[in-house]
Parts: structure tokens; sequence; C-alpha cells
């Protein structure tokens, strides 16, 4: 999803953040205009590409993690973007191949794809959802949602690149607050977004100009995006790139050439 996009209206004139991720990704479903945003950006931030893949593989660990290590079932991938295996539901059903997945995105590309190779396991459920994170109540209502994930059940609500496109006039917690009062205790809360903090401020300008999409923020804006009295931090927000970083490949890279935060919690009992 952006920030600026009010529809799934399809433009490959318009650079769109699905699409240029795939491109950093070394994807092949991606326009000249996503290029050339693309570039602009690393042209002001040469690491973006090693950025985007330990955002990545931070989604791995997460749903590992939330799969084998805290016995999650379910899943609510909002913001999933195009498919690039694995996916989400492919670590989950290998995990167990009961677990369902539901996935949620507004780009009509990211849709097509979806559909097409989005497939689980016999066992397993994966679905896809047109939806857009700024209309969370749409998204949790949405009979392909409730026909997939029993929401009175723990589920890992994964918001994972998604929340960096929401402006802060959109109202970024109320939104997250919606999504979270669904959750069930024992549900998991996956999250990770761009930062500049780490960054030189004359270099955080320039990038910030070059994308005029994202809205980065520091760790702490993150962190109290999440802060409520039924949410218990796994661990305190952190580069991705330090989110159990011996699963990950190695050496690590700093956490200025990453430039993106990372958040779990477990949802507990208790009220606001």
């Amino acid at each position: 999803m952006t920030s600026e996009d009010t529809s799934s209206t399809f433009d490959s004139g318009v650079p769109h953040p699905a699409r240029r991720y795939d491109y950093w990704l070394g994807g092949k479903d991606n326009f000249a205009a996503d290029r050339t945003s693309g570039d602009a950006v690393e042209a002001q931030f040469p690491t973006i590409r090693v950025s985007v893949r330990e955002n990545r593989w931070f989604l791995h660990r997460a749903v590992a993690f939330a799969a084998r290590q805290e016995g999650l079932r379910q899943f609510l991938d909002i913001g999933t973007g195009i498919p690039t295996s694995p996916n989400t539901h492919q670590i989950a059903q290998q995990a167990d191949p009961t677990a369902r997945i539901v996935y949620a995105d507004n780009d009509p590309i990211v849709l097509a794809h979806a559909r097409a190779l989005l497939t689980g396991t016999p066992e397993g459920r994966t679905t896809y959802l047109d939806a857009d994170l700024r209309q969370p109540a749409e998204i949790l209502r949405h009979p392909g949602l409730r026909a997939t994930i029993d929401l009175s059940q723990p589920v890992a609500l994964m918001l994972i690149a998604v929340l960096h496109f929401l402006r802060d006039d959109e109202n970024p917690r109320a939104i997250i607050d919606t999504l979270i009062d669904a959750l069930a205790p024992g549900s998991l809360v996956i999250a990770s977004h761009a930062t500049l903090e780490h960054l030189p401020a004359d270099q955080a300008e320039a990038i910030t100009r070059a994308d005029g999409r994202a809205h980065p923020r520091p760790g702490t804006a993150l962190a109290a995006f999440f802060d409520r009295r039924d949410l218990q931090p796994v661990e305190p927000v952190k580069s991705v790139s330090r989110w159990w970083p011996d699963a990950a490949p190695q050496p690590r890279p700093t956490v200025e050439d990453v430039a993106c935060n990372g958040f779990v919690a477990r949802v507990v009992p208790g009220a606001l």
C-alpha cells in the first residue's frame, strides 16, 4: 500500500513501493518508473538492497519464531507485497502444514501474482485480500479473512515494511489499535519500519527527498505505536539486522546500512 494511493487503480507510469521493493530484491515484476525511483533512492542510500534483504530475512526469522517457538498456526500478513519465495505461508506451513495465512495488499500487480503463486498445503489454507491497511475494520470483517482464520484464537499479525507508508495525519496508532484490539491473548505482533535515525542529517534529508513516499521514523516512534498494557515485547525495538542474529546470514551488516527497525510482541490479557 502507499499513503498516496486511495484505490487499487493501476498506473505503470507511477512508481509503487511494492514494485520498487521487487526491483531492489532483483525481481522482474516492476516498470521503468519503479526502477527510476529505486535508482534515485539508491543514489542517496547505496545499501538499500542490503536493507530490503535484511527486512526480508527478518520476516523469515519472525515467522519461524511464531510458528516453531510460539506454536502459532494463524497469520495475518498486511502489506505483503509481490510474492518472493519463501513467503509467510511457506515458512509457517513447513512448521505445520495446517497453518492458515491471510495476505492483504492493495496493489493490482500484487493481487495478480498472489492469486497465482500464493498457494499453500492441502491441509492448510491461504487467502489473499484486496485490502488497504488504512481501513483495518474492513480487513477484519472481510469474509475471506473470517473464512480462513479464527480471531478468537491466537494470530500472528505481520506489518512488515508497511507502517512507514502511513502519514502521521492518517493516525497510524488508531489503525494499529484497531487491529490489535481484535487479537486474542497469545497472539504475536510483528512489525518492521524504515528509520533514518542512524544516518547523518544531510544524508537522511537527501533520502527523504529522493523517496517522496515513505515516512521513516525513529525506533522510539515505532515503540510508541505499540505502547499498550496488553503487549509484552519479546525484545525492545532494534535494527532488523540484530533480531536473532545467530539464525541470520553472516556477517551481520551495520544498523546504518540497514536503516530498518523491527519489533515483536506478545498479546497478553489486559486492557488499555
